[in-house]
């Protein structure tokens, strides 16, 4: 669970020094500066994406409503274009964070012989490595 954190935790500290250092020399653009490195912690923190579920609990909702299941993790810049990509759209999809159930870890292992590589999204039971968003987009409406 902390591992998700550690990344946007750091580009906090590291946009607080940087902008204590310029604020000290008096330089109008540290509030700005300060405000994207908020940002792009907000970005690639948990926080930017839907709610996880397990990955029992995903595939037992995909079983029932046919929508995709989307194994993710925190700081994947895969990850983090797809759901910008989506948009709303992104809600209608079962997330779950590998780094935070063994279980969808080992699920995209299975599908991606040994590695986690991720976004990975099951569709019907077959898996799609970092899909395009426009296709995933498609297959919403298709599941509908």
């Amino acid at each position: 669970m902390m591992r998700a954190w550690i990344l946007p935790t750091l580009l906090l500290v590291c946009g607080s020094l940087v902008t204590a250092a310029l604020v000290v020399r008096g330089s109008p653009a540290a509030t700005a500066l300060l405000l994207l490195f908020v940002l792009l912690a907000g970005l690639h923190s948990p926080l930017a994406f839907p709610r996880s579920v397990g990955a029992v609990e995903a595939q037992r909702r995909s079983d029932v409503d046919g929508r995709p299941v989307v194994y993710w993790r925190a700081g994947c810049k895969y990850c983090l274009r797809l759901r910008v990509r989506l948009g709303r759209s992104a809600r209608q999809l079962h997330w779950v964070d590998i780094w935070r159930d063994p279980m969808g870890a080992a699920t995209v292992r299975a599908a991606n012989g040994g590695d986690e590589t991720v976004p990975t999204v099951v569709v019907a039971g077959r898996p799609h490595v970092n899909p395009d968003p426009e296709w995933l987009r498609g297959q919403l409406t298709a599941s509908r």
